[in-house]
Formats: C-alpha cells, sequence, structure tokens
C-alpha cells in the first residue's frame, strides 16, 4: 500500500509528533506508517484523512501486488 502521508504532513507544516497528537496514536506509529512498515486500520486511516480534510484514498492507494 502506498501512501502520501508525509506529503500531507508536510504541506500542512505538521511533524510527525504533531499529528500523532491529534490522533491519538506515538510518532513512531507515524513513522512506520510514512515508511510503509504498518499499515493502520481503518479507523486510524480515516481519522488520519479527518486531519487533512481529504478522502482516505487520496492518502492510501493499493497497490498492484497488494
Amino acid at each position: 500500500m502506498k501512501n502520501r502521508l508525509k506529503v500531507e504532513r508536510a504541506e500542512q507544516s505538521l511533524s510527525q509528533a504533531d499529528l500523532a497528537d491529534r490522533i491519538g496514536v506515538s510518532r513512531q506509529t507515524i513513522n512506520s506508517i510514512e515508511a510503509g512498515r504498518y499499515v493502520p486500520s481503518t479507523i486510524l486511516a480515516l481519522k488520519l484523512a479527518q486531519v487533512f480534510g481529504k478522502p482516505v484514498e487520496h492518502i492510501f492507494t493499493l497497490e498492484e501486488t497488494d
């Protein structure tokens, strides 16, 4: 799964810690999602989309291998 989380976060001038605080997770969780090491739950993906005011599918997209 690809994600635009780092791009969206940078456009909003948010640090990983700021974003983590907004959705109630650790900074390490945000780092792992951005690096593609962790696929977020549906609830977490929805919370992230809500922070950025974008549809989930704008932030997360499936790859052909998924």
